[in-house]
């Protein structure tokens, strides 16, 4: 009867392998080119984060509602992970955010040809510049009032604007400013240029409910297979996927907090 012991052994571990892990819930807000389930593979970042959770040996479903839905979802456990947050002190409290996986830097543009500055607020003067109405761009910015601030609707228009010359700076996220330039913008696009230094740089994380019993651990997985996807080339080749030549280009910190997790 020696066996038996064994055998249970045998059939225990069996069972164990037979049930499948855990589908962990990812949610983002519409947000092209990060987020879309109208893209390839629903976006930039979604692409980036699936691709690192299942290298880290997790599958995944992926949920887009909007932006309130989101992070409410991810209080109440109907979601697991943010794909798409910026570190925020008040979204600490209920998730744990992983180290940033790309940067969202805020970005002028002009018109080529011109010679408007900036390295700092005071450097814009009198300058026109195109605004979304009702869009965050970096606190400063938003709370000045001397700057001379033209609403308009969206990004597409207020580079139409530029183009134009009836305004002479608009601004942007970069990635989102490039990924217009693929189709929208297509025909403007050589008109236009950004200025070298970023109005703001944010780090872009996942958060996950820090009520699921793995929270820590899945940041930590997850930080770990990010790291071997930018060394060994897969990164790169993501965003080459999306329409951007080089990641490092456009998703790397240019001396401004990228938004590391504090210790």
């Amino acid at each position: 009867m020696k066996f038996l012991p064994r055998l249970m052994l045998w059939l225990v571990l069996a069972c164990s392998a037979s049930v499948p892990a855990e589908t962990l819930r990812l949610v983002a807000n519409t947000w092209p080119p990060f987020n879309d389930v109208n893209l390839l593979n629903n976006g930039l970042s979604s692409d980036l984060v699936i691709t690192a959770l299942k290298r880290a040996g997790y599958s995944s479903s992926y949920f887009q509602v909007p932006w309130a839905r989101v992070l409410y979802g991810v209080q109440v456990g109907d979601y697991d992970i943010v794909v798409s947050a910026w570190y925020d002190a008040e979204r600490a409290t209920y998730g744990v955010f992983s180290q940033p996986y790309l940067i969202n830097r805020i970005r002028f543009l002009r018109r080529k040809g011109t010679d408007t500055q900036f390295r700092s607020l005071s450097d814009l003067g009198p300058a026109s510049i195109a605004v979304v109405r009702g869009y965050s761009y970096q606190p400063a910015f938003d709370a000045d009032q001397q700057l001379l601030k033209v609403p308009v609707v969206d990004f597409a228009m207020g580079a139409r604007m530029l183009a134009a010359g009836r305004v002479q700076l608009t601004l942007e996220d970069e990635l989102v400013a490039r990924h217009y330039f693929q189709y929208e913008l297509q025909g403007i696009e050589p008109q236009l240029e950004f200025l070298p230094k970023p109005l703001s740089e944010n780090g872009l994380h996942i958060l996950v409910r820090n009520s699921h019993p793995q929270a820590k651990e899945i940041v930590e997985r997850f930080n770990r297979a990010m790291q071997a996807m930018r060394d060994d080339g897969t990164y790169e080749k993501i965003f080459a996927a999306h329409g951007f030549a080089s990641a490092t280009e456009v998703s790397g910190p240019t001396g401004q907090d990228p938004g590391q997790i504090p210790d």
